[in-house]
């Protein structure tokens, strides 16, 4: 069983357990532990996004990798992308990212990347719980001039700024765009704006003014609508909304229209097809993407494999079927050509040279697909439970299944963090998918209620 680590490293609310100083030292110990038994450089690289608590954080990781006797290199506030990048370049044993992602301020998290630049192995995470919880690290002090030291890195968002610029096109450059950048006060609120003028755009930002406790308020990814109202104040070319450790993206059109990641990923897939470039010829997503992603691929002689959710899980499985390009709904996409893990400022400048290219506007490019109605309910329960073991549910899910039949799918998982059930359907008739997922629901309801 795990203790700490979720589907996306450890998380919780900062100064609570587990989201504590005290188990970040312990986690720094653990890794530089780790490192130290595979490698002999013996060096670590920690970045943060800009939340209040990412300094606690910080230090305490620092102080354990420090008190094992490895090196840490700080990079201060950097896109998640940006540490998986500069672990690789560095040739880094490890980079831990300090960061919630998404969620509000008050919620932090610790995510590690190995020496390649890719998340950790389950089995990795579940020995480092190990050496955590079995004390097996309490007698290791090295002392004197074995202990590790600390040193900041000033140019960490140059290189990742030069890294970014690499992966557009030399013979194409922004100067005919303006771009509305909603960086949620977040991680990419140096780097994002700096990439997109540099390549010759005109560049409204939002987004870019962090306090530590303004992260994601209202803004970027998860709150588009702002950046969408902006494109159409301004008559701009396109919106950009990162979020907040910079790793996910969604875009609006000319017209101010929110393009999600399943769309995205059909404009850059079908590039990549008529490259040569889709290896296998297949793109991965999540079982929430689309079935408007799935037949769009389909008619351009592609396929799409499906992964549980959690861009960790997409990149897994892009490796193990020899991919190089996937994502999520909500905006994660992975160009594993260029980088190790979901890149927002990345995805969007290969969704600028395509429109580049094509020479057609963004409105125009999405209707490559159509996407489905899809409805999506959460039942919060008094305690967590499996989807299964909830009486009579099997029964219910199976029923409604055979009424949709070929029309469409119902797709149920219960959170991986919180004691709730997430019922998605999806289909041609939206009254219908609407009916069958309360439907659902109420029989969830019920049942935590007995």
């Amino acid at each position: 069983m795990r203790q700490l680590f979720g589907t996306d490293g450890v998380r919780g609310t900062a100064n609570i357990y587990p989201m504590t100083t005290e188990i970040a030292m312990q986690i720094g110990r653990a890794i530089a532990f780790i490192v130290k038994k595979k490698t002999k450089g013996h060096h670590i690289v920690i970045g943060k996004d800009t939340r209040l608590s990412g300094y606690m954080l910080e230090n305490a990781l620092a102080a354990g990798v420090c008190s094992m006797g490895v090196d840490v290199q700080l990079l201060g506030p950097l896109p998640t992308p940006g540490i998986a990048f500069i672990t690789t370049s560095m040739r880094a044993d490890a980079g831990v990212v300090i960061s919630a992602s998404h969620n509000p301020f008050q919620d932090n998290g610790i995510k590690i990347f190995s020496r390649d630049g890719f998340k950790l192995p389950d089995e990795v995470e579940l020995d480092i719980e190990d050496l955590i919880f079995s004390q097996k690290m309490a007698a290791l002090r090295p002392v004197a001039d074995e202990v590790g030291k600390a040193a900041r890195i000033d140019d960490a968002c140059g290189r990742y700024i030069v890294f970014l610029k690499n992966t557009f096109p030399n013979k194409y450059t922004l100067d005919d765009f303006h771009i509305v950048l909603d960086c949620a006060h977040g991680a990419a609120y140096k780097v994002a704006p700096f990439v997109f003028a540099e390549l010759g755009a005109k560049v409204t930002c939002l987004g870019v003014d962090p306090d530590g406790k303004n992260i994601n308020r209202d803004c970027g990814a998860l709150h588009p609508e702002l950046m969408a109202e902006k494109v159409r104040q301004l008559g701009a070319n396109i919106g950009l909304a990162l979020d907040g450790d910079a790793d996910r993206l969604i875009v609006c059109d000319e017209k101010g229209a929110i393009v999600d990641g399943d769309h995205i990923m059909a404009i850059c897939a079908a590039d990549l097809i008529s490259r040569g470039k889709l290896k296998k010829k297949t793109a991965v997503a999540t079982v929430m993407s689309n079935i408007g992603l799935e037949k769009a691929l389909s008619d351009l002689g592609a396929k799409l494999l499906r992964t549980s959710v959690g861009d960790r899980y997409v990149v897994e499985a892009m490796r193990a079927k020899g991919c190089n390009f996937g994502g999520e709904q909500s905006g994660h996409l992975i160009f594993l050509d260029h980088n190790t893990t979901g890149d927002g400022t990345l995805a969007a400048l290969q969704l600028l040279a395509i429109m580049i290219k094509r020479k057609k506007p963004l409105s125009e490019l999405a209707k490559i697909m159509t996407a489905y109605p899809q409805v999506l309910e959460n039942v919060r329960l008094s305690s967590r439970i499996a989807p299964e073991q909830i009486r009579g549910f099997s029964e219910a899910l199976k029923a409604a299944e055979e009424r949709l039949g070929s029309r469409g799918r119902i797709l149920v998982r219960a959170s991986g963090t919180e004691p709730v059930i997430r019922v998605m359907a999806e289909g041609e008739d939206e009254k219908e998918i609407s009916d069958l997922a309360l439907e659902l629901c109420d029989v969830i309801r019920r049942a935590d209620r007995v």
